[in-house]
């Protein structure tokens, strides 16, 4: 009898430890009749328009420079070298200096000094395409290869040293207008009353997170001013699509990644997500192909194009990665080091870029699934944490499709995830996919930030006001930036 109850209690023993155990996992929720609550997620699509097997991916870079203002090449030297590339479409952004045409240049001439000095010509004139090469390059040939122009590109605040430069296309604005530091506000609103889009460029320039060798040390509560000025200004110009996550290679954008994870986390519970962009910023030809973004299209034309970046069904892409803590995830998944402090691949020619090939949400059971080639591994990111991984066991083929099932992850999910796509030949950021639920992140009021940056602006704008009242003062400007101020 004594034997039959050391046995019960051992059997009694190791059912408590079968319970204590199970309700211990984080992953699931239990109620009091131990059945597990699901979450019911409405997953929010960017690329739920794009007919994987029949719409194109076009390559395109929406940020680079010329002798027009402070690059090294001519124009039809920077064309050429990206329809040699096989881009689909190009914007010139000088600085200041709107692109209205591949053959014939527009220029500002304060702007343009740096050119004629650079030449050590003053009579300096950057050259055009012909016509005869405009239709050639423009118009699809027997292999359907063409590159198109995004017209009225410009990267405004040429005067404001790198740190609050915001990109336009599609509206003609801030030709001759030369801005000033710590101006975001001016750009944005110009450009969404003329009726273009705007990004911000290369922000951990002007937050000074570049600096920030330790990622986790960028971003952090030193950079709250920075985070609520540009959570604002998001929230108040949809025009301005979002930010540049990875540019040229990546020193200036390191950490930028980190900051778009925390305007998501922002932005979406007041109503609106952050598109992310990659660009080479190419100041010269070596730069070129170093950033890009991948647009999903049923065709190849300037509609299709601004469509596209409105509703974010495009990635950001590069081929460089220079933060230690996602070179050190990639590294642990892939199971080698590909590098510390710096991955780059030295050319995209012959090695393919990842392509993801589908994308599909199964709401009914809470699931995202990508597919993609060229590609060794798939992680997902949401609140700026890594929370699973897939990588790819058939290196021939470098297939891997990636399925997350939101409910494993309930515990580390709030108001979005996205996706990196990694390969041999570079990286592929999706954009955030939002989600909606009970009990998901509410929303914060970030209307009462006050800009010094406009503050900055107001005092600039007074100082120009009276120089050009002042007699002749309002010619020199004429000269200088080849408008009047206030046109």
């Amino acid at each position: 009898m004594k034997k039959r109850n050391n046995s019960l209690l051992k059997a009694l023993s190791v059912v408590l430890a079968v319970v204590m155990l199970v309700s211990a996992v984080p992953v699931f929720s239990f109620a009091a009749d131990g059945a597990a609550q699901d979450i019911d997620y409405a997953i929010s699509n960017r690329y739920e328009a794009v007919e994987w097997e029949t719409w194109k991916q076009y390559k395109v870079n929406l940020h680079c420079h010329t002798l027009a203002s402070d690059g090294r090449n001519d124009i039809y030297e920077m064309i050429e070298a990206h329809y040699a590339l096989g881009y689909g479409a190009l914007a010139i952004t000088d600085h200041g200096t709107t692109n209205y045409s591949w053959t014939d240049v527009n220029t500002v001439p304060l702007i343009s000094l740096i050119s004629k000095f650079k030449q050590k010509d003053m009579s300096f004139k950057p050259t055009a395409l012909t016509q005869e090469r405009y239709k050639e390059i423009t118009t699809p040939g027997e292999d359907g290869k063409a590159m198109i122009r995004v017209p009225y590109g410009n990267e405004n605040n040429p005067t404001s040293f790198n740190n609050a430069h915001v990109n336009s296309w599609f509206a003609d604005y801030g030709n001759g207008v030369l801005g000033g530091t710590s101006d975001y506000e001016r750009p944005m609103k110009g450009v969404q009353e003329a009726g273009g889009l705007s990004v911000i460029n290369h922000p951990g320039e002007y937050t000074g997170a570049k600096k920030e060798d330790n990622p986790e040390l960028a971003y952090n509560e030193d950079y709250n001013y920075q985070i609520r000025k540009f959570t604002s200004l998001l929230l108040k110009y949809d025009s301005c699509i979002g930010i540049d996550v990875n540019s040229k290679g990546d020193g200036r954008t390191r950490n930028d990644r980190k900051l778009w994870d925390i305007l998501l986390g922002n932005c979406i519970p007041n109503g609106r997500s952050v598109i992310a962009i990659g660009s080479s910023d190419s100041h010269g030809l070596s730069a070129v192909d170093t950033g890009w973004t991948v647009h999903c299209m049923p065709s190849l034309s300037v509609e299709e194009l601004r469509t596209s970046m409105e509703n974010g069904a495009l990635f950001a892409a590069s081929r460089y990665i220079k933060n230690s803590k996602e070179l050190a995830e990639i590294s642990a998944a892939l199971g080698e080091t590909i590098g510390t402090t710096e991955w780059s691949i030295s050319n995209t020619l012959g090695i393919p870029n990842p392509k993801v090939t589908d994308i599909e949400i199964d709401n009914d059971n809470d699931e995202i699934s990508i597919s993609a080639e060229d590609a060794r591994l798939v992680r997902w990111i949401a609140d700026g944490k890594q929370i699973a991984v897939t990588t790819t066991a058939d290196r021939e083929n470098g297939t891997v499709t990636s399925v997350l099932a939101l409910d494993d992850y309930s515990g580390d999910i709030g108001s979005y995830v996205r996706a990196e796509i990694f390969g041999d030949g570079g990286i592929l950021y999706t954009q955030a996919f939002v989600l909606d639920y009970d009990g998901a992140p509410e929303a914060k009021d970030f209307s009462r930030f006050i800009d010094y940056g406009k503050l900055v602006s107001g005092l600039r704008e007074s100082l120009i006001f009276i120089f050009n009242i002042v007699p002749f003062g309002c010619l020199l400007w004429k000269a200088m930036s080849g408008k009047w101020y206030w046109m």
